[in-house]
């Protein structure tokens, strides 16, 4: 299946896109620096990016995309850069919920909801009420989200539940943020970190992991073709002996 981005051609082969891929957005301080600019602007920039991801998944078929958009750490940042990330993610839904309802997304929220503000959950919830019967790209927003935080509170829904079932890796998955969700296939991470950042913790423990160089401002259509391209040459074993292809 050949695919343009940005007046280059990929030949990806639509039989083995991945499934789920999750995006840890990296970079957009170091993108505002690098140009002598305020961190928000790397943050606004950033913003286009999301944009361009989620409609180039939407066109290639991928079923699921988990962008980890606020985590549970970066509270710790300015007060003034945290109210800006919570009023960025206001404007975007405000913006942009009308065109992803159109293209069929379906958006969902991954993460506590503890310690958001009002005003920011009722834009979250209004777009997923929007969005629910839609059938297209599954769009995850993990937002105040951290991987070992969803652990602890998975073991606190499995032990109040009654009766309560036989622990099995898929009763416990059952529990946790992304119950009924596939595990993500494709992990990509910006801005050439190593590092899985407190993200998906138990869902990560098979996803092939594509670090990408590029800044996520400056992430578009072309890099994550590229980073497609970079997830079919993979041979997938899943802990065994034989070779699983994607």
């Amino acid at each position: 299946m050949p695919v343009k981005g940005q007046n280059r051609t990929f030949l990806l082969d639509a039989k083995r896109l991945p499934r789920h891929v999750a995006v840890i957005m990296d970079g957009n301080g170091r993108w505002a620096r690098k140009r002598g600019l305020p961190r928000m602007e790397g943050h606004r920039e950033g913003m286009n990016s999301v944009r361009s991801i989620i409609r180039k998944c939407g066109e290639l078929g991928i079923s699921y995309l988990t962008l980890y958009a606020f985590s549970t750490e970066n509270w710790k940042r300015p007060g003034r850069e945290v109210r800006f990330l919570m009023q960025l993610l206001i404007q975007y839904l405000k913006k942009e919920l009308t065109e992803l309802d159109r293209q069929g997304v379906r958006i969902a929220m991954l993460g506590s909801r503890e310690r958001v503000p009002t005003e920011v959950l009722g834009s979250i919830d209004q777009a997923l009420a929007q969005t629910k019967n839609n059938r297209g790209l599954k769009l995850n927003l993990a937002f105040n989200y951290g991987g070992r935080r969803e652990v602890l509170d998975a073991v606190e829904v499995f032990l109040k539940k009654r009766p309560r079932p036989v622990l099995s890796e898929s009763s416990f998955a059952s529990c946790l943020y992304t119950a009924g969700l596939p595990d993500p296939d494709l992990l990509i991470r910006t801005s050439g970190e190593m590092r899985i950042s407190n993200f998906l913790l138990w869902q990560l423990a098979y996803a092939e992991i594509v670090v990408s160089p590029v800044l996520w401002p400056d992430f578009r259509e072309r890099e994550l073709l590229r980073c497609l391209r970079e997830f079919q040459k993979r041979e997938r074993r899943f802990g065994g002996v034989k070779s699983v292809h994607a």
